[in-house]
This record gives structure tokens, sequence and C-alpha cells, in this order.
């Protein structure tokens, strides 16, 4: 595989009641196809935010975007433009960030929570000192993090819901 240059392309999930922030790193190639978030057949967002909450799992982008703006989350990712390979967020290089102040501006963001040590990485490197909210930062959902298993990755998800 080689590195292709991407630019993120997938518009932010939240509004004015939003008191949650949650960032990812870059779509994966399944989620730009599908135009949405964590489409990576294997991957649990949905399946780990969906018992966090106490919902029914979505299963179109509708019900995903109502799923977390009923429940005060945003949904964004820290970049905005880079070079990657596949879905590999450890081969990011030539990053661009996205402009949290889209959101910051219009919610009253309450806590910020990273998808995983790359996100986190870049929003502390990016973002933090214009927000002024540290991070807390959660396990991947990738499938290619297999040191947390499901049960796992619910059990520390769980802290998101103190903030809403």
């Amino acid at each position: 595989m080689r590195y292709e240059h991407i630019e993120h392309g997938i518009p932010p999930v939240f509004n004015a009641e939003s008191r949650v922030l949650i960032l990812g790193t870059m779509p994966s190639p399944k989620s730009r196809e599908n135009g949405f978030y964590y489409m990576h057949p294997q991957n649990r967002f949905w399946r780990v935010i969906s018992t966090v909450l106490g919902e029914p799992l979505p299963t179109t982008n509708g019900e995903r975007a109502s799923l977390l703006l009923k429940n005060k989350i945003a949904l964004w990712d820290t970049l905005a433009q880079c070079d990657i390979i596949g879905a590999s967020d450890c081969s990011v290089k030539n990053e661009t960030p996205n402009d949290l102040s889209v959101i910051t501006d219009t919610a009253d963001i309450k806590a910020i929570f990273t998808t995983g040590k790359t996100a986190y990485k870049y929003y502390c490197r990016f973002q933090q000192e214009k927000t002024g909210i540290e991070a807390i930062c959660l396990p991947s959902t990738s499938p290619a993090n297999a040191r947390f298993g499901l049960d796992a990755l619910i059990d520390e998800y769980k802290i998101i819901k103190n903030y809403l």
C-alpha cells in the first residue's frame, strides 16, 4: 500500500445542545465510502456508544446522528487532511488540523474525548491550547485494537455519561 492524500469530507455532527465532543483522527476508507463515521463493519464504536447510552444500535447514518444529538454528543475528527496509508493512524503525515471552533463556538462543550492515542496526540498538538479543554484519551474501537474486548471498551467509554 502507498500513501494517499485525504481531505476529510464528512461534516461534524453537533448542535447547540452538544456537551461532549468525541474526536477520532481521520475517517477510514469505509467511512469515507459511506459518508459517516466509524463505518468499518468490525469497528465497535456504534456498539459501544449505543450500549453506554442504553439505546438501540443505530443502523442508518440518520439514526447514528440522531443518537448522538439526542444524547448531547458531538462527533468529528482532529484532522482536516493528511497523507495516510489505508486506515493506519500510525502512518499519518503532512497533517492539517480541523478548526474545532466550528463546534466550540456553537456548543457549550464540557468534555473532549479522543478515540485512541493518535487522535489524542493531534488534539494536544493542534487544538487543546485553543479550546482550553484537556482531552481524555479513550481506547480505539478499531478492530486493530485487539487489546480491548467489547466489554472492556464499554467500561472505558462509560465515563462519557459523567459529562452529559
